[in-house]
């Protein structure tokens, strides 16, 4: 009788044992598979937001027949995405002059890119955008 009642306790504990494993592997896929950082970035902001400001002044400085452009501006195209659905769904981050600033910019240079592919950067928007990327700069030296 003592015999049954060890062998039924070790088939329980087993079975309990297993469910526990199983549900400590679903939850360590789930975590580590839903992180929000793209692979392109570091997840610190300050360090990813002024390596996406230098990125882009390099292709908005490319001359208009590099041929380098049309991969850079399709690099700067993903750099934008990956930043925007990196940090801006984070509350801390939206309060942030800093991340006004550049959204406002990356709107900006993702607009051109989307309604005028295959045109330069107007002159305009290049003075516009190199201040807002200077406000940035600014901002995030003052820790804002």
């Amino acid at each position: 009788m003592i015999a049954d009642f060890h062998s039924i306790s070790q088939k329980i504990m087993k079975h309990y044992l297993s469910r526990l494993l199983a549900l400590v592997l679903v939850v360590v896929i789930g975590v580590a598979g839903c992180t929000n950082v793209p692979s392109t970035l570091s997840g610190d902001y300050r360090q990813d937001t002024l390596g996406l400001v230098n990125s882009l002044r390099t292709a908005i400085a490319l001359p208009d027949g590099a041929p380098e452009k049309a991969a850079a501006q399709a690099d700067a195209r993903k750099q934008i995405n990956d930043f925007a659905a990196a940090y801006r769904r984070d509350p801390d981050l939206t309060k942030l002059s800093s991340f006004t600033t550049m959204r406002t910019a990356l709107n900006s240079l993702a607009g051109h890119y989307s309604s005028y592919p295959n045109r330069p950067v107007p002159e305009k928007l290049k003075k516009r955008l190199e201040s807002e990327f200077q406000q940035v700069e600014s901002a995030l030296n003052r820790g804002a």
